[in-house]
């Protein structure tokens, strides 16, 4: 049980990582989403669909965020001072620690800008299929 906790799986880490409410908040937009499709011809919906596929998720903004900070901390450790590399560091074990937990520091940011899990996506992209196939 103890170990679950430390090492959740991998699609549900960043959910039981977010506040309550802030996946709630996510379910319920992402509902409310699918609902403003339900009138809508199968044209529109596969557009939305397009969409979808090109939304970035938790994963890929995480992933941006942290190789940007690398690569700007390696640049300033090699022309400024050797102590930017310490941030180098610590990004790296940020990384591995959400890798293996699905926690970060930059995670309760991203969540509450309405950055999506790609579970999340998929569930909207689901959901529009079954509409559509309902619809026609």
């Amino acid at each position: 049980m103890m170990l679950s906790r430390l090492i959740p799986p991998t699609t549900k880490r960043v959910q039981l990582h977010t506040s309550q409410e802030i996946n709630e908040l996510i379910l319920r937009q992402t509902e409310a989403a699918v609902q403003r499709y339900k009138h809508c011809d199968e044209e529109t919906i596969a557009a939305r669909i397009e969409e979808l596929n090109k939304e970035w998720d938790t994963e890929r903004v995480l992933e941006t965020n942290a190789s940007a900070i690398i690569l700007i901390s390696t640049i300033l450790g090699f022309v400024f001072s050797p102590y930017w590399f310490i941030l180098v560091g610590f990004i790296a074990f940020f990384l591995l620690q959400h890798a293996v937990q699905g926690w970060c520091p930059p995670l309760p940011i991203i969540r509450r800008l309405g950055i999506r899990t790609a579970s999340e996506i998929a569930y909207e992209k689901t959901s529009l299929e079954s509409l559509k196939q309902s619809n026609f």
